[in-house]
């Protein structure tokens, strides 16, 4: 099933259950994937990867929110943003722990041969791609950082 069936099906038991979080983060999704499948040059059909970085992109435009309104002391406005970014969680695969994310960038530190910050860039596109949707790219940065530092 694809990514906009699941939605398809979420949003009617949202609607079906009258939960207004579900239902405006699920829109929001449904929306995101309309846009994307209608820019010039796309396919009708996303690819996983294309999925999997549009549902990364709105849990974290929604978690950078609710960042910024409880730091202006605003949780009314955060909460909704946490729950929403809950609910299109759901859809991404499950993330990886550090530890998990350490091993993998230490492996790719290794089987290229990096050496400094100068090989940054290398390490970082290799490990983006191999844990897409699985850990953000801020976490993953920063371990690489530390481990090229060393």
């Amino acid at each position: 099933m694809s990514l906009q069936e699941k939605v398809m099906t979420a949003l009617k038991e949202a609607m079906k259950s009258k939960d207004q979080t579900a239902l405006t983060a699920l829109r929001a999704v449904k929306s995101a994937i309309l846009l994307a499948q209608t820019e010039s040059g796309a396919t009708s059909e996303l690819a996983e990867e294309q999925e999997l970085k549009l549902l990364q992109k709105l849990v974290k435009q929604r978690k950078d929110s609710a960042a910024i309104y409880l730091d202006q002391g605003r949780k009314d406005l955060a909460l909704p943003e946490i729950d929403e970014a809950e609910v299109i969680s759901q859809f991404l695969p499950e993330a990886l722990s550090e530890e998990e994310i350490e091993k993998v960038v230490v492996m790719t530190i290794d089987s290229i041969g990096a050496e400094g910050m100068k090989d940054m860039g290398k390490v970082m596109g290799i490990v983006r791609k191999e844990l897409a949707g699985q850990a953000d790219g801020k976490t993953i940065s920063t371990i690489v950082k530390q481990k090229l530092s060393q």
